[in-house]
């Protein structure tokens, strides 16, 4: 009988039905870094979202066989690890196509559109008091006509350039493989940068995209450009990125994720208080239909990993 035990239950809103084979289920709403290795002893199936499971921890766990990943990224664990000791690791993809989409060109908007600053007015009593019908005290701009820059065209990105088009955007894109999209430019990623009215990232994190924003590449934006990150905070450098902000070099940001989860009080994004800014606390995925969604095939990799036809594994 497998021993399932699901390190971060919390962070799933949604039913979870139990898998269609003999196991013994154990949830934990959150596991700190040191509860990790005990509350694992003896389990086949290590669920997690963004619990870290590291070497250290891995090698300790002779009965571990899979690690289900509640989530896409998989940076919380150690992937060398598990290979070297033959554990499968899954992960869920392509659970969020409508709600991580729908979060960037909320931030898009509200940025475009200058919505924080006329929301801030209103509070403030400020319309109350205008000579004429409406206030415009702040730049109003369209989407349509501009050019949206993609960099990574997977899944989302690919249904982010669906969404951009329908509004009206010039879609372009930087990608490591070949894109035939139709009305979609590939392009190197400084030529995105420097051409582009809106950025909207869709990476994993790794070594190679860790700090791929960094104030060289917002140098190269245009200096009314926004930059969304829905994907990982770690791709870009938050320093820079702040700098750029106060400066006014770049046009504004708006961001769903930090490099550090939850943040720490001296990260420089998270005090920003600016009409140019949005920072959101990593909810673009969390839609009530996408945790359903994710929650469905969570339970799907696990069943067919445990039948010998596993799926999503990375």
């Amino acid at each position: 009988m497998h021993k399932i035990v699901f390190l971060d239950r919390d962070s799933l809103i949604a039913t979870l039905r139990p898998p269609a084979f003999a196991h013994d289920w154990r949830d934990y709403p959150a596991t700190a870094p040191d509860q990790v290795l005990e509350r694992l002893r003896g389990a086949t199936i290590a669920v997690t979202n963004k619990v870290v499971l590291r070497a250290d921890v891995i090698d300790r766990l002779p009965d571990l066989k899979m690690v289900a990943v509640a989530a896409t990224g998989t940076d919380n664990v150690d992937l060398a690890a598990c290979r070297a000791r033959g554990i499968a690791v899954a992960n869920i993809r392509n659970y969020s196509l409508v709600s991580v989409p729908e979060h960037c060109f909320t931030l898009m908007l509200a940025l475009r559109r200058n919505l924080r600053a006329y929301v801030a007015d209103v509070e403030a009593g400020r319309w109350e008091h205008s000579n004429r019908f409406c206030l415009l005290d702040h730049p109003i701009g369209d989407l349509a006509g501009t050019r949206l820059g993609i960099v990574g065209f997977g899944a989302l990105g690919r249904r982010v350039a669906e969404i951009g088009q329908a509004f009206g955007m010039q879609v372009c894109t930087t990608s490591r493989s070949p894109v035939n999209e139709p009305g979609v430019t590939q392009l190197a990623l400084d030529e995105l940068l420097a051409s582009s009215d809106v950025v909207s990232l869709h990476l994993p994190l790794s070594q190679q995209t860790r700090h791929m924003i960094g104030a060289r590449e917002l140098g190269l934006m245009k200096p009314t450009a926004l930059l969304i990150n829905t994907a990982r905070g770690g791709l870009v450098h938050e320093a820079a990125l702040a700098e750029a902000l106060m400066r006014r070099t770049i046009g504004g940001a708006g961001f769903d994720v930090l490099s550090q989860e939850p943040p720490g009080p001296n990260n420089p994004l998270l005090g920003l208080r600016l009409p140019n800014f949005i920072l959101t606390p990593h909810v673009a995925w969390a839609s009530a239909g996408a945790m359903q969604t994710l929650a469905d095939m969570l339970v799907e990799n696990i069943e067919a990993w445990e039948s010998g036809r596993p799926t999503n594994t990375v």
